[in-house]
């Protein structure tokens, strides 16, 4: 007699726990990012494209990690 069962892919749990890790990245470069620019308002603009960069390069980790989780077949014991 079974009361409960677990049916599901366990990449599903691995990507929220990868997911962990850009989360934290984007909120580094953004920190940075208003850090810069309230010591040197000036170079704001020059700071952006460092911004736009930084978060694209984190959010495709992330990306990656969700297209992986997709794509990897789930093994069956």
């Amino acid at each position: 007699m079974v009361l409960a069962e677990v049916v599901g892919n366990v990449n599903s749990i691995g990507y929220g726990l990868a997911a962990i890790g850009p989360g934290i990245g984007v909120a580094l470069v953004f920190s940075a990012y208003i850090q810069a620019s309230a010591r040197q308002p000036e170079s704001a603009g020059y700071n952006r494209t460092w911004l736009i960069l930084g978060f694209a390069l984190v959010e495709a980790l992330a990306l990656f990690g969700l297209v992986l989780a997709f794509a990897l077949p789930a093994t069956a014991n």
